[in-house]
């Protein structure tokens, strides 16, 4: 890792890197970059490399403004599937006007900011994420068929998952780069698959995803197969996930329990933030169905629920897994509201409701009524974050109105 920016040639020359790579997600995470030679990291680091705001915030907002990437040195990665000899690199960056105030869209920074809230309130939370997608053959343009690469299911081993090299290829790659998965596996859908992150800070958890998605593609690629993050990509199968595994503590006395409060807070704000934790059409076609929640509901090891709490050897409750979001959403966008929602319900000392332990794909409408149902569209989702003080409050103005006026996924 990089620290220092003395470091930084050294770096370069001790590792023949010929290309950086300087990276960041728009607000609707798709990923963008710009290459630079090592000739030009001095300047990158004093006075940041020029792009302009719609490479963020998309074609037609209206807004024509200079900003500038510095990246964080802490970041630095090798591409292992680029060339040996005349290497990349690869940094996050920061955003910054050009008098060098943060970018307000720059949603790593928005992350980075609420961790800091956070832990000026003596509050901490470990993150881990549980990504799914689906691998698909190509045609002879290497273009997606739609067909599965396999008709494996859940847990399934090889000759059935014929994933099984392609995931290994993926995990090596992964920690190659200096991110640990902890583990990868079939899933339900044929096709299907699942690669999951040890538990860290929250920042570095939202990276990885972003490192994890860049990955998938590009070793998927290499291996003639497509694969998508998209949430329902075959009707009549099960959708992909991005399960977000929170673990809240008091820092100053960690035998204090939070946890209760804390989910308290993200189910008071839930239906009000699903507009950033499923922001495309196709994400109201996951939930609820194949246990993907469609109540703001929670219990404990129960799939079908929005926040499932399992229990770990011993006994253990410690874990809060919330199973709405699916990889359309912006991790850094998704992790500051769930911080927030829940350092809410922490301050405002807010009770658990009692937990939902039936099924709730099974139940009757007795047993639906007291329920609040999650969105059921897009459209219904972002009425909801317009009114939402605590929205309005948590995230910018201006995010609010490009998630309304432009949701690339709805196209």
């Amino acid at each position: 890792m990089i620290i220092e920016p003395k470091e930084v040639m050294n770096f370069f020359e001790e590792n023949d890197v010929k290309f950086i790579r300087l990276a960041f997600s728009d607000v609707f995470s798709v990923q963008k970059n710009i290459s630079i030679m090592p000739s030009e990291m001095k300047r990158a680091m004093t006075t940041g490399i020029h792009i302009e705001s719609p490479s963020i915030e998309g074609p037609g907002s209206g807004r024509r403004t200079d900003l500038y990437l510095f990246p964080d040195l802490t970041t630095a990665t090798l591409l292992p599937w680029r060339p040996q000899s005349g290497r990349v690199v690869r940094f996050f960056c920061d955003i910054r006007y050009a008098d060098g105030t943060p970018y307000e869209l720059d949603c790593r920074h928005m992350l980075k900011r609420t961790v800091r809230t956070l832990l000026e309130k003596g509050v901490s939370c470990t993150v881990g994420a549980e990504c799914e997608f689906y691998l698909f053959k190509t045609d002879e343009n290497g273009e997606s068929t739609g067909v599965p690469f396999d008709n494996g299911t859940y847990l399934d081993a090889e000759p059935r998952d014929k994933g099984q090299n392609v995931r290994r290829e993926i995990c090596l790659t992964l920690e190659n780069m200096g991110v640990s998965p902890e583990s990868s596996q079939h899933e339900v859908g044929p096709g299907q698959n699942e690669i999951d992150f040890r538990y860290s800070d929250a920042l570095t958890s939202a990276d990885n995803v972003i490192t994890l998605k860049s990955v998938v593609e590009t070793i998927a690629a290499q291996n003639g197969l497509y694969a998508t993050f998209q949430p329902k990509p075959l009707p009549k199968h099960a959708g992909n996930g991005f399960h977000i595994n929170l673990i809240p503590y008091q820092m100053n006395d960690a035998s204090k329990n939070i946890k209760d409060s804390f989910i308290a807070g993200i189910l008071h704000h839930c239906a009000e933030m699903t507009a950033f934790l499923n922001p495309g059409e196709e994400s109201y076609l996951r939930l609820g169905d194949h246990n993907a929640p469609a109540y703001v509901s929670w219990a404990t090891e129960n799939y079908g629920q929005l926040i499932r709490v399992p229990a770990t050897t011993g006994g253990r409750r410690d874990t809060i897994e919330l199973r709405s979001p699916d990889s359309y959403a912006n991790p850094y966008i998704a992790y500051t509201l769930l911080l927030m929602a829940g350092l809410e319900g922490v301050e405002k000392g807010r009770e658990l409701p009692a937990p939902t332990n039936f099924n709730l794909f099974s139940a009757d409408a007795k047993q639906l009524a007291g329920l609040k149902h999650l969105p059921r569209t897009f459209d219904e989702a972002m009425e909801e974050a317009k009114v939402s003080q605590f929205v309005n409050r948590v995230l910018p103005e201006q995010l609010l109105e490009l998630y309304a006026a432009k949701n690339i996924h709805n196209a």
